[in-house]
């Protein structure tokens, strides 16, 4: 899964046996993000609201995380 982090990076989440890795876009690579921990217990639909609640402080007025297709 993708997301767009307010407009200023992507993520690519990735479900591996049991845990979740994150991984950030930049420039056609992917660079693991390891001081993002997501719960193995979160369900995939709960994923964009865990993101909000680690990267609040980066959004303006009117943004949010979104599912890129």
């Amino acid at each position: 899964m993708k997301f767009n982090i307010y407009g200023r990076f992507q993520v690519d989440v990735r479900r591996v046996g049991e845990a979740w890795e994150v991984y950030r876009l930049d420039f056609g690579k992917r660079v693991p993000l390891e001081e993002i921990v997501i719960p193995p217990a979160l369900a995939e639909d709960e994923i964009a609201v865990y993101l909000d609640d680690i990267y609040h402080e980066l959004a303006g007025f009117g943004q949010s995380i979104e599912p890129l297709a």
